[in-house]
């Protein structure tokens, strides 16, 4: 039988995306560079592991010989998703992974055809924010006889993983890009907006987002905007690779996420939509291991896809404790 590999398994979320996935009963197959790591998690977990770099495309190949699926949670991603993906088409196996840097969406774009022609697909942001706004956007688009615009904004609360801190301040030092009639373009850095998420508006800092690209495949909506608003303390500062793996359970339990789109319609009305959702880690994680299994269990399109166009609208809701509201 096919299985399902986790690559970057002894990470902070690759381990929690692994647990999620052996309890499960997904066939599954560790994957990293750390033996000594992967050996003590296979061991728990009663799994088979596999020690590969990324600079061999033999030993890759190889070691993909017998697999279905492949979710790579090895961040930064611009260090490891372009050798996956091209190793993913070359030896016919669907790739996932959990990244939300821009340019791995964009190399997902330009291998679209050359995954088609393989039967595989392409499904970056399995879990995470694109997974979850991508159908939160989805409800409201849904309600909406001509969309237009969409603005929407994530609330993240609780501790950054240190993964998730230095991917984030490189997307920070690029420029603020937004949808405008159907082209990525520049927009002024710094700009901000007041959303409600269900407690009153705050400010929402306009943030480049890979759902840029993921909402306009799977609505065709000319125009989008995206925005964060971060709290509890705000992002970190200082050296970046000394903070902790990441948010400890109990951390994790007393943050939730949130989320809402605005929806413009061509006639001016608004139609907005709230998420509220477990911790983003947690959420993360459970949407990453149950995209892998689903893949895994045949629901699949070749090519570039979105969880919310491959899944519907209603994915997010089976993912923990996660509501969708009309506002």
């Amino acid at each position: 039988m096919k299985t399902l590999m986790i690559y970057g398994a002894t990470g902070y979320t690759g381990r929690m995306a692994a647990e999620h996935a052996r309890a499960a009963g997904t066939p599954l197959i560790l994957a990293g560079r750390s033996k000594a790591k992967l050996e003590t998690l296979a061991a728990q977990l009663g799994v088979e592991y596999r020690v590969f770099a990324l600079d061999d495309t033999t030993v890759i190949d190889h070691a993909l010989r017998d697999v279905g699926v492949l979710l790579n949670c090895a961040g930064p991603f611009a260090c490891t998703a372009d050798v996956l993906m091209r190793a993913a088409i070359r030896n016919g196996v669907h790739y996932l992974d959990v990244a939300a840097e821009l340019d791995g969406y964009r190399l997902a774009e330009q291998l679209d055809t050359e995954a088609k022609t393989a039967g595989v697909m392409l499904l970056p942001g399995s879990g995470g924010s694109v997974a979850m706004l991508g159908c939160l956007v989805a409800h409201a688009v849904a309600r909406a006889s001509h969309p237009a615009h969409i603005s929407v904004a994530m609330s993240v609360s609780g501790g950054l993983s240190r993964g998730s801190a230095i991917s984030a301040m490189g997307s920070v030092t690029t420029e603020t890009l937004a949808r405008v009639d159907g082209k990525l373009a520049s927009v002024p850095a710094g700009s901000t907006r007041k959303l409600d998420f269900g407690k009153g508006a705050v400010d929402c800092f306009q943030v480049t987002l890979p759902d840029l690209i993921t909402l306009w495949r799977s609505t065709n909506v000319p125009n989008i905007e995206t925005f964060v608003h971060v709290s509890s303390g705000g992002f970190p500062q200082g050296d970046l690779s000394a903070l902790p793996d990441g948010p400890n359970e109990e951390e994790r339990l007393a943050n939730r996420y949130q989320a809402v789109v605005e929806v413009t319609q061509s006639n001016g009305e608004n139609i907005r939509s709230v998420l509220d959702t477990v911790n983003g880690y947690t959420f993360t994680a459970t949407a990453a291991a149950e995209a892998g299994r689903r893949v895994l269990g045949g629901e699949v399109r070749p090519g570039f896809q979105t969880p919310a166009a491959l899944f519907g609208k209603g994915f997010a809701e089976t993912i923990a404790d996660t509501t969708i509201v009309q506002s």
